[in-house]
């Protein structure tokens, strides 16, 4: 934590602070947020404890993937463009994957098919 200190003597401080410091063997951590995942590599782990308010200091490899924008596909839009288009469940939802959610598109689509 402190270069030249002794790792000894720092943990007689924090314990006198009230600070618990335990390190954790992880091999990876994964933040999962709305827009992207960061994973961080070769992790070196501490969960403290400081006056019952635990946190987790975390250092690694650090890489970023952004989310695939995945529409959301309702039951309802399934049903419609099996309606419309005449055609088996897996067909219609497909055809909406294909079509990132457009129910038009995804008519149009199958129906261009038969």
């Amino acid at each position: 934590m402190f270069p030249g200190m002794n790792p000894r003597k720092m943990q007689q401080m924090m314990k006198q602070l009230g600070i618990q410091q335990v390190d954790i063997p992880a091999t990876e951590v994964i933040i999962k947020s709305e827009g992207k995942d960061i994973i961080i590599r070769n992790p070196a782990v501490a969960k403290v404890n400081m006056m019952g308010q635990e946190t987790f200091q975390i250092s690694g490899e650090i890489e970023e993937r952004e989310h695939a924008a995945v529409p959301e596909i309702s039951d309802e839009d399934i049903k419609t463009v099996m309606e419309q288009a005449g055609v088996d469940r897996k067909a219609a939802q497909q055809a909406l994957e294909e079509a990132e959610g457009d129910l038009a598109e995804a008519i149009v689509r199958l129906t261009k098919v038969q």
